[in-house]
């Protein structure tokens, strides 16, 4: 099995960048991808039992806690939200590898690489189930799904995805558990915890699968919930999501990662943004802000920037050496230089954002 090449663009901008033609699937060609044939995300008892025998465990059966701060209902409802774009995501993908479409024909190793994304498919499932079980048990209206459009053509690729919006799930059910904590909302964390340690292995299994460390660092990428809601929407039809109003979160205007393989080593780094969301030509006013591993946030200059027509094209230095800076990176373009103590404030001074990188580690 050949590696894949990295996924380096944000999440927004991959999707943005999706080709025109018909994606290698006919499972959704209308980007609806639900209800399932096993009813999610409203199965029937005997349909949810089925579920829990193909995760390989059961929905958690105690009650929810009794009280529950905003803050904590909001993590909920991204919770859910991102679960069931993962069950669109992975069910499509096990319906290409099934069915051997062009581009997913894995020949040795299929039934092996078959079952395991059966099984995430399912936990998955139960991942969403669980936040939406618990936004009913609190009187919220749960996350409804939306349409979807995923912009890979071939399992490698997908794969390549998955583990890099994983990185950002690992790095985001962190500040989950971060605000939980701040709001005494701690009879929550548990079963987050729990969730992070399974998507750690899904993540283990994605990096396997490519060739890569199985794990990519000591201490994961942090991120912020506003970063992944952002790069969910990458993926998402607009207009198509129901209720997705209902979740207090920001949006933030795309920042596209246009270096490609990037290698382990201090360079310079090229990117983009749109020119008038930036509501400002004082180039020297913005800033490239790095969040890696749980380092405090690293701020560079924009350097040889070049505008034309609506596109602003920039360099900014990526200092892999003095900090190294394996696995996720997640950028930003902020307002003004902080410095920023942490996620939180590079967040709030965030103009563009999430742009990913991911930097490998060689196995030899």
């Amino acid at each position: 099995m050949r590696s894949s090449t990295l996924v380096t663009a944000s999440l927004a901008a991959v999707a943005a960048a999706a080709p025109a033609s018909k994606r290698s699937s006919d499972f959704s060609p209308d980007g609806a991808y639900f209800p399932l044939q096993n009813g999610f995300p409203s199965p029937s008892k005997d349909q949810l039992m089925g579920i829990q025998k193909e995760a390989a465990g059961t929905l958690p059966n105690g009650p929810a806690p009794p009280t529950i701060s905003d803050d904590g209902l909001t993590s909920l409802k991204l919770i859910a939200l991102n679960e069931i774009f993962e069950v669109a995501f992975f069910t499509e993908l096990v319906y290409n590898v099934t069915n051997k479409l062009p581009g997913y024909d894995l020949g040795y190793g299929n039934e092996y690489v078959l079952g395991s994304l059966q099984a995430i498919v399912a936990q998955e499932q139960l991942h969403a189930l669980n936040a939406n079980n618990a936004l009913k048990a609190f009187k919220q209206e749960p996350i409804q799904p939306c349409k979807y459009s995923f912009p890979v053509t071939d399992f490698h690729a997908a794969i390549a995805l998955a583990g890099t919006f994983t990185d950002v799930v690992l790095g985001t059910l962190q500040d989950v558990n971060q605000i939980f904590s701040k709001n005494r909302d701690d009879g929550l964390v548990r079963a987050v915890s729990s969730v992070i340690g399974n998507e750690g292995e899904q993540e283990g299994f994605f990096r396997l699968v490519q060739k890569k460390r199985p794990s990519s660092q000591p201490f994961l990428t942090t991120s912020v919930r506003d970063f992944a809601f952002t790069a969910i929407q990458g993926f998402i039809i607009p207009g198509s999501c129901p209720n997705i109003d209902t979740i207090p979160l920001k949006t933030f205007e795309p920042l596209n990662v246009l270096s490609q393989d990037i290698q382990p080593k201090t360079q310079n780094l090229h990117f983009s943004f749109d020119k008038k969301a930036a509501n400002t030509s004082d180039w020297e006013s913005l800033s490239v802000v790095y969040l890696n591993q749980q380092n405090v946030p690293v701020v560079k200059n924009l350097q040889n920037v070049q505008v034309k027509d609506d596109t602003v094209t920039f360099d900014a230095a990526f200092p892999f050496d003095e900090f190294v800076m394996f696995g996720l990176t997640i950028a930003a373009v902020t307002k003004g230089s902080g410095p920023f103590a942490n996620p939180d404030a590079v967040a709030k001074a965030a103009v563009f954002a999430p742009g990913l990188i991911e930097v490998n580690a060689p196995l030899y």
